[in-house]
C-alpha cells in the first residue's frame, strides 16, 4: 500500500464509497466518499472508545496488533466523545483561537528564517540538500514544542520516537516500549510543570477547570502526547507535499508567485490533493448503522480514508486526480477532519505552511528537485503521508 499510494487510492475508490478492508488482520470499513464521511463524522453512534470494538472486547485484537497505539492511546480528547470530549478539548481550543495564533506569527517567522539559513549553509557549492531533514522536519517540532513548553533538548528524542512509533517496520514490542518511554517523558514534564507552571499550553491544561472538573494527570499527558505528535507530523507533510506539487506543476507555481492566486489556494489544494493523513483510525459502531445498502454492524470499526475522500469526483470534478490551485472546491476539503473531533491544530498547521512556503520560494527562487519525482517515496507508514527524503538543489 505504502509503495503504491496512488494505486491504493484508486483501488479504494473503485471499491465503493464504503469499502470493506483488511487492516493488518483486522476487518473494518473504510470511507472514501466526501458526503458519507461528513455524515458519519457527526454520527453519535460512532465513538472513539476502543471498548466499543467487537474485535477488542472479544480478544481477537490484542496489544500485539501493530496499530493498537493509534487507537488505545490513553485518555485524551482524541479518545473520548460527548461532554467528556468537550471538557478535555476546551482549553486547547482556547489557546488556538485566530487571535492567539496570529500572536505566534513572529515566532514562526523567526524559526523559518533560522532554518532557511541552515539550508543556505548546507547547500554551499551547489550541494544537494534534504528539504525534509533540514527545513520541514524541524520547523513544526520547534513550533509545537514552544507552544506546549517542551524543551528543545528533547526534540531529537521525540522525532526519533515518533518515527519508530509510526513505522510499520518497527517490531511491536519495540513500538510498545516507545509508547512507554514517551509516557515516562511526558509524565515527568507534567509533574514538573504542576510544581512550577510556565507560560505554555501544558501548564494551562494542568490548571484548567472550565467545563467541569480539572484534567487529571493522565488526561493532560494524553492530550500533550497526541498534540505534539499530530502538531508535528501533519505540518511536515503539508509543507513537503505543497513543494512537490508546485515544483512538478511550474505553471501553478507561477500563478502564485505572480500574485494571481494566494498561498492559501496552494495550501487548500494540497490538503485536498495530497493531504497529511492517508487513513485515520478508528471509530466504532455502538449499534447497527445503515448507509444506503450497507450496514455497519454494532462493534465494527470505521476508518476515514482522507486521501481517497479528497479525490471524490462528485465534489471536486472529474479532474480530482490533478493538482490545480484554481479549483473552486479545494476549500471544501476535510483533510483535518469534520465535526466534534476536527483537528484542533488545523489552523496552526495552515499558518505554519502559509509562512514557510512563500519564505522558501522567495529565499530560493531557483529551488528544484534533485531527483525525478518518482524517486521521492514514502516511509513505511500506513496512516500518515510521510515522505522519506526530499532532495533539492536550491540554485
Amino acid at each position: 500500500m505504502i509503495s503504491d499510494l496512488a494505486g491504493e487510492t484508486d483501488r479504494l475508490r473503485a471499491a465503493g464509497p464504503l469499502a470493506r478492508i483488511d487492516l493488518l488482520g483486522a476487518p473494518a470499513w473504510t470511507v472514501t466518499d466526501h458526503t458519507i464521511a461528513r455524515q458519519l463524522l457527526v454520527d453519535t453512534r460512532l465513538v472513539k472508545d476502543i471498548n466499543a470494538w467487537g474485535l477488542w472486547t472479544s480478544g481477537v485484537i490484542t496489544r500485539q496488533w501493530p496499530l493498537i497505539g493509534m487507537i488505545d492511546a490513553g485518555r485524551s480528547m482524541f479518545t473520548v466523545d460527548g461532554a467528556e470530549h468537550r471538557r478535555l478539548r476546551i482549553k486547547t481550543t482556547q489557546a488556538l483561537t485566530p487571535r492567539r495564533l496570529e500572536a505566534l506569527r513572529p515566532m514562526i517567522e523567526r524559526f523559518v528564517k533560522e532554518l532557511l539559513d541552515d539550508l543556505d549553509e548546507a547547500s554551499r557549492d551547489g550541494a544537494v540538500v534534504d528539504l525534509k531533514q533540514i527545513f520541514a522536519y524541524p520547523l513544526p517540532m520547534r513550533v509545537v514544542s514552544e507552544l506546549m513548553g517542551v524543551d528543545r533538548s528533547a526534540h531529537s528524542m521525540l522525532l526519533e520516537s515518533y518515527k519508530k512509533f509510526f513505522s510499520m517496520l518497527t517490531p511491536q514490542d519495540e513500538r510498545l516500549q516507545v509508547l512507554a518511554d514517551l509516557d515516562i517523558f511526558y509524565e515527568k514534564m507534567v509533574r514538573d510543570k504542576t510544581a512550577t507552571p510556565t507560560d505554555d499550553l501544558t501548564s494551562a491544561l494542568i490548571q484548567a477547570d472550565e467545563g467541569g472538573e480539572p484534567l487529571t494527570e493522565e488526561e493532560v499527558v494524553g492530550n500533550l502526547k497526541a498534540l505534539v505528535a499530530a502538531g508535528h507530523e501533519t505540518t511536515v507533510s503539508l509543507i513537503l507535499s505543497a513543494v512537490r506539487a508546485l515544483l512538478t506543476n511550474p505553471e501553478q507555481l507561477e500563478k502564485v508567485r505572480s500574485g494571481e492566486y494566494e498561498w492559501k489556494a496552494v495550501i487548500e489544494e494540497t490538503l485536498r490533493f495530497d493531504g497529511p493523513v492517508i487513513h485515520l483510525l478508528m471509530r466504532f459502531a455502538t449499534e447497527d448503522i445503515t448507509i444506503g445498502d450497507t450496514v455497519i454492524e454494532k462493534g465494527e470499526g470505521v476508518v476515514m480514508s482522507y486521501r481517497a475522500i479528497g479525490r471524490d469526483t462528485a465534489i471536486h470534478g472529474e479532474d480530482a486526480d490533478e493538482f490545480d490551485i484554481t479549483r473552486p472546491t479545494a476549500h471544501r476539503n476535510i483533510s483535518f477532519g469534520y465535526g466534534p473531533h476536527i483537528c484542533p491544530g488545523a489552523a496552526l498547521a495552515r499558518l505554519e505552511a502559509a509562512i514557510a512556503l512563500p519564505a522558501l520560494f522567495e529565499r530560493f527562487p531557483g529551488v528544484r528537485l534533485a531527483v525525478p519525482v518518482e524517486e521521492i517515496g514514502n516511509l513505511p507508514v500506513l496512516t500518515q503521508n510521510d515522505l522519506a527524503v526530499f532532495p533539492v538543489q536550491l540554485s
